[in-house]
This record gives structure tokens, C-alpha cells and sequence, in this order.
């Protein structure tokens, strides 16, 4: 069996993460998919994702629809220790989708963000299940 040469920290619950996935298969990847909603995160993963992708854990915090604000995570004064403690404990306070390539680590928010690390781009647009282009190898700078 052929071994995946992308990942995607995936919840397919989310529409972003859901095109990011199609965008992928698209452009010819059958990445592992990682539901880590239900795997759960690890600091060491945690921690390795936001370095390979150049950011911090504040910045990977998901605030929508989650209990970031309530458990304090957004104040300033929040070290990224304990950012990344909270993500551990309710793995729904990582945003997504991240993906990972042979080119790279991205948060992919807007999913067109994976352009950017894709081996090669879809041949094709990629359309939603309702029907709007999510991708056009034309124009990547097409909106969520």
C-alpha cells in the first residue's frame, strides 16, 4: 500500500477543512487524514505542527464556537504553555485545517492557503457540494 505524502489534521464538521480535503484529492493527494477530535493532540505534535508552520499557539487558538474566550486563552497575558495545555485538554481549540506536504506546513484558512504547499495544483476548479468554486488553479486567490 502506497503511503501518503500529505496529512491533514481534518474536522468534517468544518467546510473550510471539508474543501481543504477536496482542493487535496483534487490535486492528485490521498493524504492521511487525522480527525483529531477524536485522536486528541499531543504537546510534542502540538509543538512540532506550530514551528513547521511558523506560527504560535496563540495564533493556531480557534476562538469561534469554542470555550477559548470563557477559559481566558484570549487575554494577553496567556503563555503559550498553557495555550497549548487547554488544546491537549479540548482538542476543538486548534484551529483548521492544518495540512502538512513534501512542500510544507499550513494552517489553511482560507483553504485556497494550500496552494501553497501543494506538489502540484488541481488540473481543474474544485467546486463545494453547493455548487461554489472553491479552487481554480487560475485564480488562487478565489474566497471561502
Amino acid at each position: 500500500m502506497k503511503s501518503p505524502v500529505s496529512t491533514i489534521y481534518h474536522n468534517p464538521a468544518c467546510g473550510t477543512s471539508r474543501n481543504v480535503l477536496a482542493i487535496l484529492r483534487a490535486a492528485g493527494e490521498e493524504p492521511e487524514v487525522v480527525e483529531y477530535l477524536k485522536t486528541g493532540w499531543t504537546e510534542p505534535q502540538l509543538r512540532r505542527l506550530f514551528t513547521a508552520a511558523g506560527i504560535t499557539a496563540r495564533e493556531a487558538l480557534r476562538d469561534k464556537g469554542t470555550p477559548a474566550s470563557d477559559l481566558g486563552l484570549t487575554a494577553a497575558d496567556v503563555s503559550e504553555d498553557a495555550v497549548i495545555a487547554a488544546m491537549i485538554a479540548d482538542p476543538i481549540l486548534v484551529n483548521r485545517p492544518f495540512v502538512v506536504t513534501s512542500k510544507g506546513t499550513r494552517l489553511c484558512r482560507p483553504s485556497v492557503a494550500v496552494a501553497a504547499i501543494l506538489p502540484r495544483l488541481p488540473a481543474a476548479p474544485v467546486v463545494a457540494a453547493d455548487g461554489r468554486v472553491i479552487f481554480d488553479p487560475a485564480n488562487t486567490e478565489v474566497s471561502e
